[in-house]
């Protein structure tokens, strides 16, 4: 055989050789060859995993060139125009609502940088499902958003492909595809619950198969092209799928294949089977039932339950569904066919739940177009499938994605989508697998009639609905439906729209609550969640989706035919659940998707499309059904918030909520209540009225009597109940959002009732106002933008940093104006979910009153003028104008000025506010006669007409009320005696208004309603209400009693205006000629009462007339049973009220004022620089003792030896020092990848190389006493200034101990926080107990002469420390030491050759006072010019620290012979060289850092040391300094000048004061040093560099720069130790004061300016044989090389202060570099990758593959870098963590985005920039160590960062 020589040969070769076979002109044998050759290659009985095949297929598709070549060949013929990358899941992409036309578009990033997008509306997203690049695609994005790459044309030149580059591809790979497909064939199992692993495991052997693919996908348009003929060829596929005859193999894997298609249709092959038989006659019973397809017309076919589920759960009869006619040749219900290669890959895609790598394979194909159209169509075709598919998957949340992540690419674009729709019928199918998916999870409604209702609705419990399994068939069909020419399609399909109706009213009625009466709930569902998603997603939205193209006049056919269908189902629904005309008790559902359907096309109706209303409105009883649930609704919410539904547990609030939230509310609430405003106008308002207090069940409560029974509610429950029916009818007469707003108009009023509640930022603002009527995602055409609305009502307020380290975000705030002339109280209380919102819109109200000096009282809401009604709308006013309304607000206006019970000042607001707004709402045509039909049935003579401007003076006399026997009206005398009064009495009774409010009227409508409706088959209907309720117990008996009124609701008015005036005669009777109305807009009740009484006397002028009768009769009324006791108790609480109101406030301004002085005095961690300048100076040391307060017991004493008192410290370790480099300049963040940082020139490297270098060469012992350490992981200590008692300490810790709630820190780590300031602390410093008397001998200088000095300090420190009696206070003393080691890591204290030695801890221990002094060096700006105490003296612990370390530090003794003293001040005879051979020299004393030594030689002479040896002590180590800068200053010189300046100071030798003449110890200094070539023999070529010359000003200049670090330690110490003032100066001027402060210099001369640094020298010895003996010690090193003397010698002292990295002013630099970048360590992209800002470290956070002994990376870095302190910026979430310690807290982001937010984790994407003043800060924080005080919220991190 031909194929066994070929497969021996080299696979290169063999390729080679074939192709030229192929290219000849008769290819016979070539194409039997490789056909042979590959059916033994491509052998699908071979396992998978074997690459080989792989291999082959490579070598034989190149045609003999390698396979990388054979790519970079295609690649350059791509003609592609559209990039097309496919990304998945986390991807990070971009989205530009400007470019884009579809709302999906998405650009990767590449396209989107090279793309032009400035000042455009995007933002930056993390792909959820994945995605695709439509950089190039013009039916998606405007092409002004294409990229460079992809604005030009590609296509046009490029150069044709040769014929034979692709020619092995096209006949190779239809045998490759076919390999794969049997591959997957053969290892599908039909799922049950093992097989789940195996589909994974087929799938990861195929994984190079398919990855192999996807590269071929990559290589651009004409590999693409080969792959859609393949794909889409049908003839291959009939070739090849079946497989030859004689294999049997392949007839096998065929018989697979079929019997996996057997049960792809909707409907399996067994269920037809079966129902044909049964020809089930269950399809006659329900008309209204639709039923899933029929096969032929005469067997209606039994839709599939799934094959799962059990049969025995399908209520009675299953709910079936009918397609219309037009779907009868749908193929949706048969099983699949396939003709194409194409075809079959999707379908196991699908069998396999869409595995990522096939979906991407599919999706890279993509740009090709003959490929994009066959794969929609093939998409569409599989839909059925794939939904059936979705449902049983396990994995329904990964296969949703994947299945949007195709379905958004094909459908998003509307040419496709209308090919789609017409051609394969896309609609029916996605409406008709919606209803089938529905099905499964259908069960009985128990709205109404529980026992006999037909309504089906859906199950929220079901898993289908609470894991949202629907979410890509809606989001697909919401997709489509927003293009146009489809939503048309859809509009004028009658049969559609019926099936979409009956889809919609499964929903109708779904998750129905029923209020517990008696116990809680056992179990809170929590199934509303699914309930109000469902309804958002599968209902409101597609509706907003069709409503967006019924704009204009031109669809009016379209909304017509919803209304139409949508009436029907209503009415069908109605049917169903045999609803009449009483909702039941205790029930309320939601959900009434069918009524908002309804509501929101009648508004684009009327509003749009200028269609009349009436025209498509259903006749009265319709209304009235229509009204009732929605009605039901808001009587509940009320409900719900007076506490009726408590048993039902915290769900049915959370329902409540959300109805009204802002994602929901236009889609819920506001329909429901236009729905209700709709009805309200076309109703008898009577009715309407009455139908509503009845709902609300406070019709009992309308009464004039004093007391009475309610049958429906506890008397809690009422007044509640009453403010939620007047505010309901509130709203719903003065609400305008769908009554003639427009879309500005809404916006506005949304955005200002939301800045009113708070102040709130840009994004919050976007979130809350809610997307329906006005899009806020790309501009509507003619509508104002939100931007341009925002800047007109609210003012920006720029972040701000408060000092409690709360960081405060930008925010919006409204306009003093908005405030005076748009807060809309009746919007704020629609919108609020939180009634405390309310409440706090009204605070920040009155607030701006008393600010603006308006009103300074509590004001009452204001009244808002409202939008004129559309005419459409006019009948809502005669709510306003009705006799029921005015007989409730005349009586409850009696109610409220009787003092009844149950009223509230609500009450009267929004009784006052019906009044107004029928003011301002007059009814245009008053034609009273038109209602005599309605008058004959309501004998009423409460009032004559129903205009209210009429009815407001119409004088009611006499009331008869249905009292209890108890109440006070009844115990009345007999009937009056005389006949006349007799008469009168009676003719009273006859007068005498029935206060008959509901039930009665109610009842007539009902009858005028049955009479004219005509039905035949009149159901008989439930008596009224007045049976249905029977109070519970017996009652006392009620009685009829007639109540004397003789008021009208305007005497009334002007009597509450006198009771809240509280004045008799509150309105004289010509109030109203000299009424100022201006200042009427603001105030309260008495501002309100004012305002109306004005309105009514301007509307009429008998009003105005009756108005002044009343004020004139201001005899002062005696409401009658004034004295009655409860009323009396009533005022006597008031009053009661009143004065503890004025306690409490006084009580709280002391409270105040108190926590403020507290709040001065303890609190000023916050900022260091303004500090109270206290010292502790002379104040506190005249004392005789220092007394310290105890802030646990509160006493107050000194601090002893047995019972020591100590101050409350936190000890941290710092590296801040050692981050200090020489330029001021911040290094910068790197940003590419040539960009690097250095850290060799850092303070701490400098230290450590300096280090290391000395003990190199001297001794060991000497080098840890000539340098300080702590420079990294140095202990800083602070302390907030209060002291405890040590043992009231420890029982302090032992009760934290116990109290395990305080998780913010670890007590076994002694932490603790301050028991007064609660500042965090993990110490207590011993104070040593000391006498105040004592130190003014230590200050009184004496004349000593210097020498006499010299020699007591050298006796001093030989006196060796004694060991300090056992006391409590040493113990302490021990314990801090300890402590103080253990807050640093073991590494920072070791550097000795032996650790542990007494040298190593003597190191450490001066080490930390030098480390203090400097951060606070640092801490004052680096200078002490400013002066003032130390960095607060009450809260520096320096003190104390010293006298610990001291004390601990003179048990070492300086042996005397090595003792730096003595070889500072005496010249020693020197050594022979006898003693080198032992031992390594001592460090030569000018290679010593003079600072350490003045630390050292404090620390180990007794304490209290007296201020001479102090001074005796800087002058000393001063001429030591000054020796060091001349030595340093002598290396900087060229050769020449050296030369010159030692001739020239040779001169000056012999003058008296040469031993101060810098010049004359120069010139001594060179000529020491060029003795031997030990220092200059270095600088041959390196100093001719420098060219400038040094004059001697210069010199000077850098010689007090060198010795001024030393003199402000020095400075900075006597601070300290002695308590001296810092003066403040000039920065020229800081050497000189230095040297007064210290004594250096006399006073006197610093007036003189005679300072210079040369004049302070004192030297005890002569000055030159001493330097010469220095000078010697370092000529003596023969073994150190020159420029290793040079180093140790030239020690530059300067630091600039610590800076973190400077960081670019664009975040997207950084993410866009760092967030694909691979960590240095694991090579890796990290998941969660963070930037130290102190070092520009990258690491991995939380990282498993960069951990080292359990602990990760950001943990150790911390560690490493800041001694564990770590600031971290997180990359992905544009946050910063702080690391501290074993803690951790998040300090928040420094980039902020233009309207000054945060975006946590990215989540907006918007572009973001550094916010300086939030960096500094942060570095503030950083530098002053007060992380652990500021940030609260800090956690454990358990080595996991």
């Amino acid at each position: 055989m031909m194929a066994a020589s070929l497969l021996r040969r080299d696979k290169k070769a063999a390729a080679a050789h074939l192709k030229a076979d192929l290219n000849r002109t008769d290819n016979t044998s070539g194409l039997r060859q490789l056909q042979e050759l590959l059916d033994v290659v491509l052998n699908p009985e071979k396992p998978a995993t074997d690459t080989e095949a792989l291999d082959w297929c490579k070598c034989l598709i190149a045609g003999g060139e390698g396979f990388e070549e054979f790519c970079k060949t295609v690649r350059s013929y791509d003609n592609a125009t559209l990039c097309g990358l496919v990304w998945t899941a986390n991807f990070v992409a971009y989205r530009c609502r400007t470019c884009g036309i579809s709302p999906c578009m998405s650009l990767c990033a590449e396209c989107f940088n090279n793309g032009d997008h400035t000042s455009h509306d995007f933002n930056m997203f993390r792909s959820q499902a994945g995605g695709a690049c439509d950089c190039g695609d013009s039916n998606v994005m405007r092409e002004t958003g294409f990229c460079r790459r992809h604005r030009l044309r590609t296509g046009e030149n490029i150069p044709s492909i040769p014929r034979d580059l692709l020619l092995m591809s096209e006949l190779v790979l239809p045998r490759f595809i076919l390999c794969v497909i049997q591959y997957l064939r053969d290892g599908y199992t039909e799922p049950d619950t093992s097989a789940e692993r195996d589909l994974q495991k087929v799938l990861q052997q195929l994984e190079p198969q398919i990855s192999f693919l996807e590269e071929l996908t990559k290589m651009g348009g004409a590999m693409r092209t080969v792959l859609t003929k393949i794909l889409t060829n049908q003839q291959a596929f009939k070739e090849l799928s079946m497989g030859q005859e004689e294999n049997m193999f392949a007839k096998s894997n065929y018989d697979k294949y079929l019997s996996a298609l057997k049960n792809s249709g909707l409907v399996s092959m067994e269920e037809k089977a079966q129902s044909v038989a049964s020809d089930s006659p269950v399809g006659a019973e329900g008309g209204a039932d639709v039923l899933l397809g029929s096969t032929a017309p005469g067997s209606p076919d039994e839709a599939s339950k799934e094959e799962d589920q059990d049969a025995g759960q399908s209520v009675g009869q299953r709910k079936r569904v009918k397609l219309s006619s037009s779907t009868k040749d749908l193929c949706i219900i048969e099983s699949l066919k396939h003709k194409c290669f194409l075809e079959e890959l999707l379908f196991w895609t699908i069998k396999y739940e869409f595995p990522q790598k096939m979906v991407t394979f599919l999706l890279n194909m993509l740009p090709d177009q003959d490929y994009k159209i066959t794969f929609t169509k093939t998409f569409v075709q599989h839909y059925a499938f794939i939904m059936k598919t979705l449902m049983k998957s396990h994995e329904s949340d990964t296969m949703s994605n994947r299945i949007v992540h195709i379905s958004v690419q094909l459908f998003s674009n509307e040419e496709l989508a209308r090919h789609v729709t017409e051609e394969c019928q896309l609609l029916d199918i996605m409406v008709t697998v919606l209803l089938y998916m529905m099905e499964s999870c259908l069960i009985k409604s128990e709205l109404q009639d529980e026992e006999n209702s037909r309504h089906v609705v859906v199950n929220c419990s079901e898993a289908l609905l609470k894991n949202n399994t629907y979410w890509p068939l809606v989001s697909d069909f919401i997709n489509i439906l927003s293009h146009q020419s489809v939503a048309k399609k859809f509009l004028e399909d009658h049969s559609l729209l019926m099936l979409w109706m009956s889809f919609v009213s499964f929903f109708q009625g779904m998750n129905l609550n029923k209020r517990e009466l008696n116990e809680h709930v056992e179990f809170e569902s929590q199934t509303y969640y699914a309930a109000f998603a469902a309804e958002l997603e599968a209902c409101a939205q597609p509706m907003w989706g069709l409503l967006t193209h019924c704009k204009v006049k031109e669809t009016q056919e379209y909304t017509k035919t919803v209304v139409r269908y949508c009436l029907e189902t209503l009415q069908i629904w109605f049917d169903a659940i045999s609803f009449t005309d009483e909702p039941s008790p205790n029930q309320v559902t939601f959900h009434l998707p069918l009524h908002r359907y309804y509501a929101m096309f009648l508004s684009k109706a009327v509003k749009c499309q200028g269609l009349d209303l009436d025209s498509l409105l259903p006749d009265q009883e319709m209304l009235m059904k229509i009204m009732v649930h929605p009605l039901q609704i808001q009587a509940c919410l009320s409900e719900i918030h007076s506490n009726m539904w408590v048993r039902n547990g915290l769900q049915i609030k959370g329902q409540a909520m959300t109805y009204v939230q802002s994602h929901f509310c236009n889609s819920m609430i506001d329909p429901d209540i236009y729905l209700l405003q709709v009805c309200a106008s076309r109703l008898d308002p009577d009715y309407f009225i009455s139908s509503v207090f009845e709902r609300f069940k406070v019709v009992d409560l309308l009464t004039m009597a004093s007391q009475h029974q309610n049958a429906v509610l506890d008397s809690e429950q009422e007044r509640p109940m009453l403010e939620g029916a007047l505010t309901f009818l509130v709203i719903l007469t003065s609400l305008r959002i769908h009554l003639g707003m427009t879309d500005d108009e809404i916006l506005r009023a949304e955005m200002v009732s939301q800045l009113c509640m708070n102040d709130r930022t840009h994004s919050s603002l976007l979130d809350l106002i809610p997307e329906n009527p006005n899009p806020k995602s790309g501009i509507v055409p003619g509508s104002c933008s939100f931007e341009e609305v925002l800047s007109a009502v609210a003012d920006f307020k720029a972040p701000v940093f408060e000092p409690g380290g709360s960081m405060q975000q930008g925010m919006y705030t409204p306009k003093a104006e908005v405030w005076e002339k748009e807060f809309d109280p009746i919007m704020v209380v629609l919108r609020t979910v939180y009634r405390r919102d309310v409440q706090s819109a009204m605070d920040r109200y009155s607030a701006f009153l008393k600010q603006s000096g308006i009103h300074t009282g509590n004001p009452w809401p204001p009244y808002k003028e409202r939008t004129p009604l559309h005419p459409c709308y006019k009948g809502l006013i005669k709510l306003l104008h009705c006799k029921t309304l005015h007989i409730v607000i005349f009586t409850l206006l009696y109610k409220i000025w009787m003092d009844h019970q149950n009223m509230s000042e609500h009450v009267l607001c929004m009784v006052l506010y019906l009044i107004e707004l029928g003011l301002d709402n007059q009814v245009q045509d008053s034609k009273e006669d038109e209602e005599p039909c309605i008058e004959e049935h309501c004998h009423d003579s409460w009032f004559p007409g129903t205009n209210l401007i009429s009815n407001l003076h119409h004088i009611i006399n006499f009331v008869r009320v249905r009292v209890p026997e108890t109440a006070p009206e009844v115990k009345r005398e007999a009937p009056p005696s005389t006949s006349s009064e007799a008469s009168s009495y009676g003719q009273n009774l006859r007068e005498a208004q029935v206060f008959s409010l509901v039930a009665e009227r109610r009842r007539k409508f009902q009858e005028i309603i049955n009479r004219s409706s005509s039905e035949a088959n009149q159901v008989v209907r439930p008596k009224s209400s007045s049976t249905r309720w029977v109070p519970p117990g017996t009652p006392p008996q009620l009685v009829t009693e007639i109540l004397e009124i003789r008021e009208s609701m305007l005497s009334l008015l002007v009597k509450l205006h006198q009771k809240l005036s509280s004045k008799q005669n509150s309105l004289s009777a010509s109030w109203l000629d000299n009424m100022d109305t201006s200042r009427h807009a603001h105030g309260d009740g008495i501002t309100a009462i004012e305002r109306i009484l004005a309105k009514a006397a301007m509307r009429s002028c008998q009003i105005k007339r009756s108005i002044q009768d009343i004020c004139g009769k201001v005899s002062p009324p005696v409401p009658p049973k004034k004295s009655s006791p409860t009323d009396k108790k009533a005022m006597d609480k008031e009053e009661r009220r009143q004065r503890a109101r004025e306690r409490q406030q006084k009580l709280l301004a002391e409270f105040a004022s108190r926590q403020k002085s507290f709040m001065e005095t303890a609190m000023d961690v916050e900022s260091p620089e303004t500090e109270a300048a206290m010292d502790l100076g002379a104040s506190e040391m005249m004392e005789s003792e220092v007394l310290y307060d105890c802030v646990i017991c509160g006493q107050s004493g000194p601090s002893t030896e047995d019972r020591p008192t100590g101050l409350v410290v936190l000890l941290q370790a710092s590296s801040v020092l050692g981050h200090r480099c020489k330029s001021e300049e911040a290094k910068k963040l790197p940003t590419c990848d040539e960009e690097h940082i250095y850290s060799a020139d850092t303070c701490a490297v400098a230290h450590d190389v300096r280090l290391t270098l000395l003990q190199r060469f001297f001794k060991d012992s000497s080098c840890l006493q000539s340098v300080s350490i702590g420079w990294d992981g140095g202990v800083y200590v602070q302390t907030c200034g209060h002291t405890l008692h040590i043992d009231c300490h420890k029982s302090y810790m032992e009760s934290l101990r116990n109290d395990q709630v305080l998780q913010g820190f670890s007590v076994d780590k002694g932490e603790f926080t301050c028991p007064l300031c609660r500042q965090f602390a993990n110490s207590v410093l011993p104070c040593r107990p000391g006498r105040g008397s004592e130190a003014g001998i230590w200050h009184t200088p004496t004349n000593k002469k210097i020498g006499v000095l010299i020699k007591e300090v050298g006796d001093l420190q030989e006196n060796l420390g004694l060991f300090p009696t056992e006391s409590n206070l040493s113990k302490e003393m021990e314990l801090v030491i300890k402590d103080i080691k253990n807050t640093t890591q073991k590494k920072y204290m070791d550097y000795g050759k032996n650790p542990g030695s007494p040298d190593n801890d003597f190191l450490f221990m001066y080490s930390v006072a030098r480390t203090n002094l400097e951060l606070e060096l640092v801490h004052r700006g680096g200078n002490l010019c400013c002066g003032g105490a130390s960095a607060a003296a009450k809260r520096s612990c320096l003190n104390q620290l010293f006298h610990v370390l001291a004390m601990h530090m003179r048990l070492y003794s300086i042996d005397s012979a090595y003792n730096p003293w003595t070889k500072l001040t005496q010249l020693t005879p020197s050594k022979e060289a006898d003693s080198f051979d032992e031992e390594r020299p001592e460090v030569p004393m000018l290679f010593r850092d003079v600072p350490s030594l003045l630390v050292i030689f404090v620390l180990t002479m007794p304490q209290p040391l007296r201020k001479e040896h102090f001074t005796c002590v800087v002058k000393m180590l001063y001429n030591l300094q000054f020796i060091q800068a001349l030595a340093a200053l002598s290396t900087k010189l060229s050769p020449e000048e050296r030369q010159a300046w030692s001739s020239s100071g040779a001169n000056k030798k012999a003058a008296a004061n040469a031993d101060t003449s810098f010049e004359a110890l120069l010139s001594h200094v060179i000529s020491e040093f060029s003795k031997s070539n030990s220092i200059y023999a270095e600088d041959t070529e390196d100093t001719m560099l420098s060219t400038s010359v040094w004059s001697p000003q210069s010199i000077h200049f850098s010689l007090q720069q060198y010795c001024l670090p030393f003199l402000r330690l020095s400075c900075l110490l006597q601070h300290h130790l002695y308590g001296d003032n810092l003066t403040g100066c000039l920065e020229e001027e800081e050497f000189s004061s230095l040297a007064v402060c210290l004594g250096l210099v006399p006073a006197a001369s610093l007036a003189a300016n005679a300072v210079n640094s040369a004049s302070c020298l004192e030297w005890a010895v002569s000055a030159f044989p001493l330097v010469t003996q220095w000078c010697a010690e370092v000529n003596a090193l023969s073994q150190v090389q020159a420029e290793q003397s040079l180093t140790l010698l030239v020690q530059d002292p300067q630091w600039a202060a610590p800076r973190l990295l400077q960081l670019p002013a664009n975040y997207n630099i950084i993410f866009q570099y760092y967030h694909r970048k691979a960590c240095t360590a694991c090579k890796k992209v990290p998941k969660d990758p963070a930037l130290c800002l102190v070092c520009g470290a990258f690491v991995c956070l939380k990282g498993v593959c960069c951990k080292q002994q359990g602990i990760c990376e950001c943990v150790l870095h911390s560690q490493h870098c800041g001694a564990a302190t770590g600031i971290f910026l997180l990359i992905n979430a544009s946050v910063i963590i702080i690391i501290r310690g074993h803690r951790f807290c998040l300090w928040g982001s420094v980039y902020l985005d233009a309207h000054g937010e945060e975006d946590r984790d990215l989540r907006r994407g918007k572009p973001l920039f550094l916010c300086e003043e939030r960096y500094r800060v942060l570095e503030q924080q950083w530098v002053s160590h007060t992380f652990d005080h500021i940030n609260k919220r800090w956690g454990p991190h358990y080595n996991g960062l």
